[in-house]
């Protein structure tokens, strides 16, 4: 009798944890070995106010390396520029994550709404460390499994680990946002976010293929099934999915954040300063508004503080320089400045919303076409081109 890998019964009770829901997906879990394919990755600094992360890096067999690989959590592999592989011992990566190998749980929910049917193509946009184009491969053959990324780093360093264990899907490095090697796929997965929804994936779907993305900057998970007109028409999914922005080629890392609009915004007198028409909401509680505002207008990027005198004060800036602040307290206030009036165009879809009952967003539809597509509230009263 052949004994059982060490890591075997770590990746069981994972396939236990995370495909309840999804029973076909069991065996592919519990017999892909995610530690080989994530061997060293980044944690976070804790209160670092640089967005500072640490290396963690343990040895193959060791109980904490196979804990850690095996749990239901999302592994960071590179941040900024620097991939965990590369990092010395005591190097200390800066900045947001830029890769990582997904918390198993939401490979498998998406894998599962794709609904791939053998012999069917499928698309795996942003390869990252393998583990779901491995998924994919264990049930579907690697000869129906192409993964892309736009870093050829990745794509090699995923190609090596997972021909390591008798896996080989097709994997090319491309800009995933331009053409696509091959066409006519019957499935498209992409655990990166994407705004729009790029021409050529839609120009590759097959009438009657399924599309499984998320809106850049939102947790929205959207489905969609290609149509013969070129239209794919979905909705937003009841389950969320926060992913990393697809890179263009040649971007190493992500365009620096609005720090110095921020410099401008923190203290200064606005433009335009005024009381809040109402409460100042709290746009990490309520995620659906700050959703809606970013589709509304998007690449607004927020911030938050909480002063010791229970003061809470929100900024909103953007890349043209315009910037809000708004200051709670006994006198609330709203201070704008820059070319536009964030907080008013923030007021507006919060008066929108309130007039169309405060839906859910998973109650949104969605029209995708490589011409242009479209996010549609109930009864298509209200709708956001992506």
């Amino acid at each position: 009798m052949t004994a059982m890998p060490p890591w075997a019964e770590a990746a069981s009770a994972l396939a236990d944890e995370v495909a309840v829901d999804a029973p076909d997906w069991h065996e592919a879990v519990s017999s892909t070995p995610r530690h080989l394919l994530a061997p060293r990755w980044w944690r976070r600094v804790a209160n670092s106010l640089l967005r500072e992360w640490e290396l963690v890096d343990l040895a193959e067999g060791s109980p904490e390396r196979l804990r850690a690989a095996y749990s239901d959590e999302t592994l960071v592999t590179r941040v900024g520029p620097l991939h965990a592989d590369h990092a010395k011992a005591d190097e200390r990566g800066t900045g947001d994550p830029t890769s990582s190998s997904t918390l198993p749980g939401l490979v498998v929910s998406m894998a599962e709404r794709l609904g791939v049917e053998p012999g069917d193509r499928v698309l795996d946009v942003g390869t990252g460390s393998g583990y779901s184009a491995a998924l994919f491969g264990y049930r579907f053959g690697d000869e129906n499994v192409t993964s892309v990324d736009v870093d050829p780093y990745l794509v090699g360093a995923a190609r090596d680990r997972l021909a390591g264990f008798g896996r080989e899907p097709g994997m090319e490095a491309v800009d995933a946002t331009g053409e696509l090697p091959g066409a006519a796929y019957d499935r498209i997965m992409a655990t990166v976010s994407v705004r729009p929804v790029p021409a050529s994936w839609l120009r590759a779907l097959r009438p009657g293929g399924r599309l499984v993305t998320t809106v850049a900057g939102t947790d929205l998970l959207i489905a969609a099934d290609m149509g013969e007109d070129g239209i794919a028409r979905g909705a937003v999914q009841s389950e969320p999915a926060t992913f990393m922005e697809a890179r263009r080629e040649g971007e190493a890392d992500y365009p620096p954040e609005f720090d110095e609009v921020f410099v401008a915004a923190r203290v200064r007198e606005g433009d335009d300063v005024r009381s809040p028409y109402g409460p100042i909401p709290d746009l990490w509680q309520e995620w659906p508004l700050r959703y809606l505002f970013e589709l509304d207008t998007p690449g607004v990027e927020t911030r938050a503080a909480v002063y010791d005198d229970g003061r809470r004060v929100v900024w909103l800036l953007a890349a043209d320089g315009s910037w809000a602040r708004a200051e709670g307290g006994p006198r609330p206030l709203i201070h704008q400045g820059g070319p536009r009036r964030l907080w008013d165009a923030l007021d507006d879809v919060s008066r929108q919303w309130e007039e169309r009952g405060r839906f859910p967003l998973r109650a949104m539809r969605a029209e995708l076409g490589a011409e242009g597509s479209t996010l549609y509230a109930p009864g298509k009263s209200w709708s956001f081109a992506l």
